[in-house]
């Protein structure tokens, strides 16, 4: 008899990030690259858009305008877009292709949590690939957050872990979109966003960066000033970061974020997904049942 499947740590939180919503200018080359480079699949297409991800879980939707201008590197908006793998083997299997396929890399850490690789497509929008360690190996502080560091990755280690069987067949059922890091203007707002109105808990801080989080996962959402200090919010038509949603598991959680949002009288919008609204730096949100 099978084991049924179980969600990831991060899907199983009282929320975790549903999709993201990059607004490009080239929307065939963009495609192709997440099919190709990423392995995603096309689940739904359109002439404007297209939405991608695994077999059976939209995790990106891309989508173009004819007013389309490219967002500078100091916007407000995305700093990654993190797709988080099953196994440390479905990663290894990731990097074995990517290698034989000359993808070029901007970087690889071991955050203690987690092995990541990072790459950018081919409009400047940031993706990391990783794979979370066992929260069982994760150091808690007695306030409740967790250790992260930034870390060298031995890549070689990794490549050579899959170069036995390295079968890649497209990202694997399982994988998720982890978490999304954010560029914002300041990260004293984002705390007051992020903690004080959506109710997440600061898990971890580096100097200029926040990484929030809900049911003691190690981030979903991650806020910087590194390249954005200082960012206002972003104009309509800005390639880049158009939204993204979370997915709220438990109920109450979700009710307890709508009525915050109700009494500082945030301005929302009900859609057939759940509810809109527009972050400090008008980076468009969407809170939804799982």
């Amino acid at each position: 008899m099978t084991a049924p499947k179980q969600d990831s740590f991060a899907l199983s939180r009282p929320l975790h990030v549903g999709q993201s919503h990059l607004v490009v200018k080239d929307l065939e080359m963009t495609s192709s690259f997440y099919q190709t480079m990423l392995g995603l699949s096309v689940l739904d297409k359109s002439a404007g858009g297209a939405v991608l991800g695994t077999a059976s879980t939209p995790l990106l939707t891309l989508t173009t305008r004819s007013d389309a201008a490219r967002a500078p590197r100091n916007a407000a908006g995305l700093f990654h877009n993190a797709f988080l793998l099953p196994s440390r083997k479905a990663l290894g299997q990731w990097l074995y292709q990517a290698a034989q396929n000359n993808v070029q890399l901007d970087g690889a850490s071991d955050h203690l949590v987690s092995e990541a690789i990072y790459l950018s497509d081919p409009e400047g929008n940031g993706i990391e690939i990783y794979r979370d360690r066992s929260p069982m190996e994760w150091t808690y502080h007695a306030d409740g957050t967790v250790e992260m560091a930034t870390e060298r990755l031995n890549l070689q280690e990794l490549y050579n872990s899959a170069a036995a069987k390295p079968e890649w067949n497209g990202m694997p059922e399982g994988s998720a979109m982890g978490h999304i890091h954010l560029q914002v203007g300041n990260v004293a707002e984002a705390d007051r966003f992020y903690e004080g109105v959506l109710g997440l808990k600061k898990m971890a801080t580096y100097p200029g960066a926040s990484f929030f989080a809900s049911g003691q996962y190690h981030h979903h959402v991650a806020a910087n000033i590194w390249n954005s200090r200082g960012a206002t919010a972003r104009q309509a038509a800005m390639t880049g970061l158009s939204g993204y949603s979370l997915a709220y598991n438990d109920q109450a959680a979700l009710a307890k974020a709508l009525a915050t949002l109700d009494e500082l009288e945030i301005a929302t919008t009900k859609t057939s997904e759940g509810v809109a609204l527009q972050d400090p730096w008008g980076i468009g949100l969407t809170l939804k049942a799982a």
